[in-house]
């Protein structure tokens, strides 16, 4: 307990958990809409295309994530295009853009191999690594995206079960729907600092689906999913500094034993 007391009075520890927290909601709160939209894969095909943007960033030498935020919001409304216009669907569109998406960081880490080591803390995660400035600008994002939900929330819990109905209701789906994909492109930017782009879309599919396991209404869900995925950042900081552990692998270990504890006691509970 000495330890653990101890390891809360370093500067570091504190911004990973500060930043660590805004990140793990903006990430929940977004999580149960795109799991119950059955749109959770575009967590995975955003987080490949980030790949290719940091790879870019790098090779110009400018901060990788200040780079990715606007490249990773076109590549989400270029996916939402794709789908409405092109008539594509949905999982394709996102395998496409994500395929191009790791081409192109596969392509620049090949030509700037000075960067290679720099790319990979990126590919898992770093947040005990974050700065000063990007815990003020995940801060920041993360009440732009929190902020977007509280006042959409009407909008998406209808666009979520019913988009026909949605639109009997005058509600404009197809920009509710880009404004949703912008959002995750943020979460997305924003939590490859807490596990990386590998390991991103775990943040918002696995709070989501534990808090399904166990809550009796939509906004049960999303307090669940803010409790769990805020209990897992938080103990995956801490296990995986005081044990010497990768912070993003350790982060997604205990999102899978809050999912595993749930799933019982869902179990348990409905026999």
């Amino acid at each position: 307990m000495d330890e653990l007391l101890g390891a809360l009075h370093y500067g570091f520890i504190q911004r990973a958990l500060l930043a660590g927290i805004f990140i793990a909601l903006s990430c929940s709160s977004l999580g149960v809409f795109l799991v119950l939209r059955r749109y959770s894969l575009i967590g995975d095909g955003l987080a490949h295309v980030a790949f290719g943007t940091i790879g870019l960033g790098l090779l110009l030498q400018t901060h990788p994530l200040y780079l990715s935020a606007p490249l990773v919001m076109l590549a989400s409304l270029w996916i939402s295009y794709l789908a409405e216009r092109a008539k594509i669907h949905g999982d394709a569109a996102i395998g496409m853009v994500s395929a191009l998406g790791v081409s192109t960081g596969v392509m620049l880490a090949s030509v700037g191999r000075g960067f290679n080591v720099d790319l990979f803390s990126y590919l898992f995660g770093n947040i005990l690594a974050i700065s000063r400035g990007e815990v003020y600008l995940s801060v920041g994002l993360s009440l732009v995206v929190l902020s977007v939900v509280v006042l959409f929330l009407h909008d998406l819990f209808a666009l979520t079960f019913e988009e026909e109905y949605a639109r009997v209701l005058g509600i404009k789906t197809r920009r509710v729907v880009q404004l949703l994909t912008l959002c995750t492109a943020l979460t997305v930017v924003l939590g490859i600092r807490v596990v990386g782009t590998m390991l991103v879309s775990s943040l918002i599919v696995f709070p989501a689906v534990t808090a399904l396991q166990v809550a009796r209404g939509f906004k049960a869900a999303l307090v669940v999913a803010a409790l769990a995925s805020v209990g897992s950042v938080i103990a995956g900081i801490v296990v995986s500094f005081l044990l010497n552990l990768p912070t993003g692998a350790t982060v997604v270990y205990v999102n899978f034993v809050f999912f595993g504890a749930a799933f019982v006691w869902g179990r348990w509970r409905n026999r």
